[in-house]
């Protein structure tokens, strides 16, 4: 099941990431949508590539894309698109970014590619099918304990009026894991947790398109995907805690305790 789904968002993904790899380094046109909300041509030129590919074989789907929003269509069958999640990165010439696509079929996300087009790292699951890079199976890490642990995080775009909370949530998390780190493109930050490079991230205020690819990809490797109340997570919530099963309970306790 979803072998054409897949097949389809492979393609989109391949095409968005050559119009990337294309113009990386030589943006010329950038945008502001917020302080720091960034778009460029390549997001609008990836974007257009991969609605058409969709559109070509799925002309009656339901999209929602971070930049031409959403069209409402087949109300149980929607792909959830990102055509360049990490849009500050790549507008800097810094290689960690990654176009993101998702099918959500009623209601639930069933399937995920991220693709960094500059790595060559493709990343895909189908719900029930296990995660892969590149043809490899994925799995989450077997570190135990948060004191062990490397994690990963991200800070909203609204970061710069509303900084308190957000910082809160690193301070608890940077006094208790190992390491935190900070790359830029919670599409791949999923990802690495899936692949077991990173142990756990947690982000607040995200987008449907930022974590509904990552989120299955984390799951089919064996991950844990809640929201910070740990409960059970999908794209539209305000945050998420995604790990391995052993520090789940850790990073959701720390991040609700006190200071």
């Amino acid at each position: 099941m979803w072998e054409k789904e897949l097949e389809v968002a492979r393609q989109a993904a391949e095409e968005a990431g050559k119009i990337l790899a294309g113009l990386f380094g030589r943006v010329k046109k950038i945008e502001k949508k917020g302080d720091i909300d960034l778009v460029t041509e390549a997001d609008l030129l990836s974007e257009k590539a991969v609605l058409d590919i969709i559109a070509r074989h799925f002309p009656r789907d339901s999209v929602l894309t971070e930049e031409a929003g959403e069209l409402d269509q087949l109300p149980d069958r929607m792909w959830i698109i990102d055509p360049l999640d990490g849009t500050t990165n790549y507008a800097h010439a810094y290689p960690f970014f990654a176009i993101s696509i998702a099918m959500e079929f009623q209601k639930e996300c069933v399937l995920g590619v991220v693709s960094n087009p500059y790595t060559g790292e493709s990343f895909e699951a189908v719900k029930g099918s296990g995660a892969y890079l590149n043809g490899s199976q994925l799995h989450v890490s077997q570190t135990k304990r948060l004191q062990d642990s490397l994690l990963v995080t991200g800070f909203p775009y609204d970061v710069h009026e509303n900084p308190q909370g957000v910082m809160e949530c690193f301070q608890k998390m940077l006094v208790r894991a190992q390491g935190v780190r900070r790359p830029g493109s919670a599409a791949l930050d999923l990802c690495y947790v899936a692949s077991g490079v990173f142990d756990g991230f947690w982000e607040q205020r995200l987008h449907p398109w930022d974590t509904a690819a990552g989120v299955v990809i984390v799951q089919e490797a064996g991950g844990i995907v809640t929201t910070f109340e740990n409960d059970s997570y999908t794209p539209y919530d305000p945050s998420i805690v995604a790990s391995n099963p052993f520090i789940h309970k850790a990073m959701v306790d720390a991040l609700n305790a006190p200071l």
